[in-house]
């Protein structure tokens, strides 16, 4: 099969384009044709990566991806069904598995990750993590929905518990989880606060129903939610930038507030000040990705046209080292996606 992969970690010119053998279904297991992988941070960094890492080579990217069933096997799906993978996978029978909290699984696996994920023509999952595509839905646009949206539902709704009429800060505009959060918090009626790094950025998520939006390039975001707020502070943060901007995060929050950690976009480690944290009894939420349940409720909206999915921009799996280095490079909005 054609396949982007990479034998050795480095920057984008580490990608690579060629044949690879087919992957082998196990029982359970569906084999799957696919037509959109999008990108998300996770490729990168599993490019780039990490002490401790440890691939198994040539290793294939991609964590999101839709396409058409090749082979069935044993499960409710025929050839041909157009479909969309949950990329978060779990073992299916330890405690947390059963009790329906799958991305908690001791065993966790995120396709692409730690296991050849979907920039290929085949990749091979369980059944269980996959949902029918309506025909009017593009493949681009389950691709691109699939991981943030789970990942923004789970943590702004299921852990985060959202409420009607509550305000949320949202900080960055351009990355899909942050394009997922806007819409979600405004679909359970909040009052939208979003950061931005450029006019044009803010532009877009003001187009996905933002509310409230702060150039971080011209003003002190932090100072002018106090402002906005009347000195009260949001109810709820979500923050996926980490080390630059927690800080500034917990002092936005109002007293009693929530602030949900949901990755760490400018790096992991930082220092933190527990006063803020007991002073102010915030609630500090850490959460990735989301269960089944959540998926398929997600996914429900996205297919019903209730949430959107902005793709910026759409490459062939030839030019994959095009794709790596815009996303590197910072300049576009929504998603990033492979047609293959």
């Amino acid at each position: 099969m054609k396949a982007a992969f990479f034998v050795q970690h480095g920057s984008p010119d580490v990608m690579m384009v060629g044949e690879l053998a087919d992957p082998v279904p196990a029982p359970g297991d569906v084999v799957i044709r696919v037509r959109a992988a999008s990108l998300n941070r996770v490729d990168k960094w599993t490019r780039d990566g990490w002490p401790g890492l440890k691939l198994v080579m040539p290793h294939i990217p991609g964590s999101d991806g839709a396409g058409v069933v090749e082979v069935p096997g044993d499960s409710q799906f025929k050839k041909g069904d157009r479909v969309v993978i949950n990329t978060n996978i779990g073992c299916d029978f330890c405690e947390f598995c059963l009790a329906g909290q799958d991305n908690l699984c001791a065993q966790w696996r995120l396709l692409g990750e730690n296991t050849n994920g979907t920039y290929a023509e085949y990749v091979v999952v369980p059944a269980r993590q996959l949902l029918r595509i309506p025909d009017e839905v593009s493949f681009e646009t389950a691709a691109a929905a699939a991981l943030v949206y789970l990942t923004a539902w789970h943590s702004l709704i299921t852990k985060g518990g959202l409420r009607a009429g509550e305000k949320v800060l949202i900080i960055g505009a351009g990355g899909g989880v942050n394009s997922a959060a806007i819409q979600i918090a405004k679909l359970a009626g909040c009052n939208v606060f979003v950061v931005g790094s450029n006019e044009k950025k803010l532009t877009a998520a003001h187009s996905l129903g933002a509310d409230f939006l702060l150039d971080r390039s011209k003003e002190d975001w932090g100072k002018k939610i106090y402002q906005l707020t009347n000195k009260r502070g949001v109810d709820v943060v979500v923050d996926n930038v980490g080390a630059a901007t927690m800080m500034t995060s917990f002092r936005a929050v109002r007293r009693g507030g929530r602030v949900l950690t949901v990755g760490n976009t400018s790096g992991p480690k930082y220092e933190i000040d527990n006063r803020f944290i007991f002073g102010k009894h915030i609630t500090l939420i850490g959460s990735t990705m989301g269960t089944r349940n959540d998926f398929a409720n997600v996914m429900k909206l996205v297919f019903d046209g209730k949430l959107k999915i902005p793709v910026d921009s759409c490459f062939p799996l030839s030019d994959v080292r095009l794709a790596h280095e815009k996303m590197e490079n910072g300049d576009y909005f929504g998603k990033i996606v492979l047609i293959l």
